[in-house]
């Protein structure tokens, strides 16, 4: 397979995680629209790296999956507080988060 081929793949994921990111309105729908953008920059570490026969590709995914679990644990933590006070996980009633 060809280096472009990746990058198209990689270019479509990470367009559906902005556009989910953009229009939801669901906490955990966000979350998970930003776990797809952080797998398309893992496709595309990955790919360069195999391109140039370099494992720092796949040694800078693996550093990015590490802050993707942080990422959804906190995130999902911020999601069940805001549950538990509003009843709600829609993120545009969330103007409790203001100081």
């Amino acid at each position: 397979m060809f280096l472009n081929q990746f990058l198209f793949f990689a270019a479509i994921l990470f367009s559906i995680g902005v556009y989910g990111v953009l229009t939801r309105k669901n906490g955990v729908l966000v979350l998970m629209s930003v776990e797809l953008i952080l797998n398309a920059v893992n496709i595309n570490l990955v790919a360069f790296g195999a391109y140039k026969s370099d494992l720092s590709g796949q040694i800078f995914a693996l550093f990015t999956i590490a802050v993707a679990a942080a990422e959804v644990g906190v995130g999902l933590a911020i999601v069940l507080l805001i549950y538990r006070n509003r009843r709600s996980i829609d993120i545009s009633d969330s103007n409790m988060l203001k100081g």
